[in-house]
């Protein structure tokens, strides 16, 4: 199981990456304003998938805590 969870840590890490990189082409000298909206849903799909993914990591560590606690 450690091994799934570092993956997913990874794949986490990963798309927070890609996100920062998304949203910091709309600071940079490349931005334009046809290509915004576009970029935009993109960075959007990637924020819920973000959120998801964490909610996820959550739900699992209160397992885990809650199987820890009855012991």
């Amino acid at each position: 199981m450690p091994a799934e969870k570092s993956t997913n840590d990874k794949s986490i890490t990963n798309k927070i990456n890609k996100l920062n990189e998304k949203t910091e082409w709309f600071y940079g000298d490349d931005f334009s304003l046809d290509e915004a909206s576009a970029k935009y849903k993109e960075a959007t799909k990637l924020a819920k998938e973000i959120k998801e993914d964490l909610n996820n990591l959550q739900n699992e560590i209160e397992i885990i805590e809650r199987d820890f606690s009855k012991e």
